[in-house]
């Protein structure tokens, strides 16, 4: 198998090898019948996304699947496996995008998540793109009813502040923490709230840029990735309570 080929024309990013031929991806990340030991993601995943971002075809697809079945699609399922007894059975998404409502036609993702839930879309992502591998956690798109009780339970003293410094302490340890949020305030609450910022929130999520350093290429990866989820538990499980 030929690894997957960076364009003349494309910027040479730092994660990928000088052009040329190359050998063929180690066995230790070829797809096998069942669910294979977690060796990390090799430079063909990255560069396979780095590919498809310039060449978002069914053509391009149809002729490098096998590199996303290999370099990408088995060793998620090697790393959520490992994850599993920890955390729980993850969703790995498909790899095709919905464009029926969507101005973008293009017909693939550029990147591969899984998620593992807890409650209604509350729980632990972790995605590996062009830019390489991340960790997050929190909730996405909740729904008004669970909505409601989020920022009850914001609007309360003692969850509140609970929440408060749950988020204050991830951001202090370099968590990206963010989400979709109003540019008003939510209705039935004051402009002045003490924690009007989260009560703004839509969804809240806090995020780790691991990049494309050279642990993404090894098991080691698993133990950043099981670290990140279990630094992540206190905001996963405060909203966990009120989306049950």
């Amino acid at each position: 198998m030929s690894r997957v080929r960076v364009s003349s024309s494309a910027p040479v990013l730092p994660h990928r090898a000088r052009p040329g031929p190359a050998p063929a991806l180690p066995a230790r990340f070829r797809r096998v019948i069942g669910v294979s030991e977690f060796a990390g993601f090799p430079v063909a995943a990255l560069d396979f996304y780095d590919d498809l971002e310039l060449d978002n075809t069914r053509s391009f697809w149809e002729a490098h699947k096998q590199v996303y079945l290999d370099a990408v699609r088995a060793p998620m399922e090697a790393l959520c496996a490992a994850l599993e007894p920890e955390f729980g059975a993850a969703k790995i998404f498909r790899p095709y995008r919905d464009v029926r409502f969507r101005k973008d036609k293009t017909p693939y993702k550029t990147h591969q998540g899984a998620f593992v839930a807890v409650g209604a879309s509350t729980g632990w992502y972790v995605q590996i793109s062009p830019r390489g591998v991340s960790t997050e956690g929190g909730f996405y798109r909740a729904t008004p009813e669970h909505l409601a009780r989020i920022r009850s339970a914001i609007d309360e003293t003692r969850t509140g502040t609970e929440l408060e410094q749950i988020v204050a302490a991830l951001r202090s340890e370099g968590w990206e923490v963010g989400g979709d949020r109003l540019k008003t305030t939510p209705r039935g609450y004051d402009a002045d709230h003490p924690r009007i910022d989260l009560l703004r929130h839509r969804s809240l999520s806090a995020v780790h840029d691991i990049g494309f350093g050279p642990v993404v290429h090894t098991g080691e990866l698993l133990d950043v990735v099981r670290a990140d989820w279990a630094r992540l538990r206190p905001l996963v499980e405060w909203v966990a309570r009120y989306t049950d």
